[in-house]
């Protein structure tokens, strides 16, 4: 583990670089909650708890870390990368805990307290997998918490006066004048004397400056050795000002768009002889998408047809035109149908490539997956800000590490972590009784013996070079 991790030397320093390798060894054999103390009592000799919490609360350069690590380990240079983000909940307790509040979590439905960090990942194309690059707390501001409980109070506040207009419906002749009457019909229309505003000139949200710091301070080391051209995030951000966002970054983003999203084709005047300052021409209908937009359609052996449509549209809340790609599912039984809409910045950009990019974004759910079931990021118990960044950093580097130790020990691409975890238990229970013995066996049997040990409880078996690397 420590010719590993020894590119990480001119970064942190060697101390920390050998507190580091004993913990990622622990934490590699040990079971349990991934804790300080847990990790304590699996390290070897020069790990003890003390060691374990000098190493927890040293400030410690994580976004340099993971990229040093990922550009000497594990990128391809004729592979493709692209750049995804996606925020990740970690449920806590108690009141003390360094950015404990309330955040949405899409495994609950509702708001938890909790953790939140951003996690910024490097997808490969080729090998279908991410690699976390840079993780960052997200602390709520007062602006942002004021915000949501005036949006909370007017929401509250809509529905008991929706309730109380439905069980009394205003009276329109006990109505003082004509200005409660106006209100009443409720008449739509563009405010007089309103003017066309410059879409591509927005005012980012709190959420959307941190993005935009931690992509730009991510771009900072990465542009010269690793150029970015895409940026991938959910249907959250499928909206203008994210777009801008990737936009000034020079990045191109590609996101989902709402089921109910109004889209207009645009307007093509009838001769060439008409002048007008029309720019938007008919709706798009999804159930009514012309033929010549189709690129493809299948039928699977369920009787489910799939039909993938890509048109250059437009949006009126967008500055710019947007390449959209629609997957339209229709069951041949049942009549039923349900669709996606796909939207890209880059108007070049082929639908096949859109889809896979965007099916790609969810690797890093993978990894969110990974760092809680096997990395400690849901059992960590710091509460200080250096113990929590470093906690939460830590589980995301486990991955990385992880994934280099699945390419170069295990057998075949069915091995999981699991059976890495596995092997490195087996292998440290092997070490631990060798220790015992008065006379060293001969290599050729002390290798069998490490061999055989490290692949108890293994589902898949490593591979025979495991041991010798």
């Amino acid at each position: 583990m420590l010719p590993l991790l020894e590119c990480l030397s001119p970064v942190i320093g060697t101390t920390s670089v050998r507190q580091l390798s004993r913990i990622a060894s622990s934490i590699l054999a040990m079971e349990g909650r991934v804790t300080m103390l847990g990790i304590s009592r699996w390290t070897p000799i020069g790990g003890s708890y003390r060691t374990v919490q000098r190493f927890f609360y040293t400030v410690l350069p994580w976004a340099t870390m993971l990229w040093v690590f990922f550009r000497e380990h594990l990128f391809n240079k004729d592979d493709i990368y692209l750049l995804a983000g996606d925020e990740v909940i970690v449920t806590k307790a108690g009141k003390e805990t360094h950015g404990l509040d309330r955040f949405f979590s899409s495994l609950y439905g509702k708001p938890v307290p909790g953790l939140s960090f951003f996690a910024l990942s490097l997808v490969s194309v080729q090998q279908r997998k991410s690699f976390p690059i840079h993780i960052e707390q997200t602390i709520k501001t007062p602006e942002e918490k004021a915000a949501a409980l005036e949006k909370k109070q007017a929401k509250s506040q809509e529905k008991k006066s929706a309730k109380n207009s439905k069980s009394c419906p205003p009276d329109e002749s006990s109505l003082q004048d004509k200005g409660d009457k106006a209100l009443l019909k409720n008449k739509g229309g563009r405010p007089p004397g309103s003017k066309n505003k410059d879409k591509t000139q927005v005012t980012f949200t709190p959420e959307l400056l941190r993005i935009k710091a931690a992509i730009a301070r991510l771009l900072g080391f990465t542009n010269q050795f690793l150029p970015l051209t895409y940026l991938l995030l959910d249907g959250h951000f499928g909206n203008n000002n994210a777009l801008q966002m990737a936009r000034q970054l020079k990045l191109h983003l590609i996101s989902k768009l709402r089921q109910d999203s109004a889209l207009y084709f645009p307007y093509k005047p009838s001769n060439s002889e008409e002048k007008t300052k029309a720019k938007y021409g008919p709706r798009l209908d999804i159930g009514q998408i012309p033929a010549k937009y189709l690129k493809k359609k299948t039928t699977d052996k369920n009787k489910i047809t799939t039909e993938i449509y890509q048109a250059t549209l437009l949006h009126k809340e967008f500055a710019q035109d947007l390449n959209v790609v629609i997957i339209v599912k229709t069951n041949q039984r049942t009549s039923s149908q349900s669709h996606v809409i796909l939207l890209s910045s880059d108007v070049n950009l082929s639908y096949e490539k859109i889809i896979d990019y965007y099916r790609l974004r969810f690797q890093i759910e993978c990894n969110f997956r990974d760092a809680k079931q096997f990395w400690g990021l849901e059992d960590f118990m710091n509460i200080k800000e250096t113990g929590v960044t470093n906690s939460a950093n830590l589980s995301f580097f486990m991955v990385n590490l992880s994934h280099y130790l699945l390419k170069v020990t295990q057998k075949g691409p069915l091995c999981s972590v699991l059976d890495l975890k596995s092997h490195f238990r087996g292998y440290r229970y092997a070490e631990e009784t060798i220790k015992l013995l008065k006379e060293k066996p001969d290599p050729v049997l002390l290798g069998q013996i490490l061999k055989r040990l490290s692949s108890l409880g293994c589902i898949h078996q490593h591979s025979h070079e495991a041991t010798d690397h």
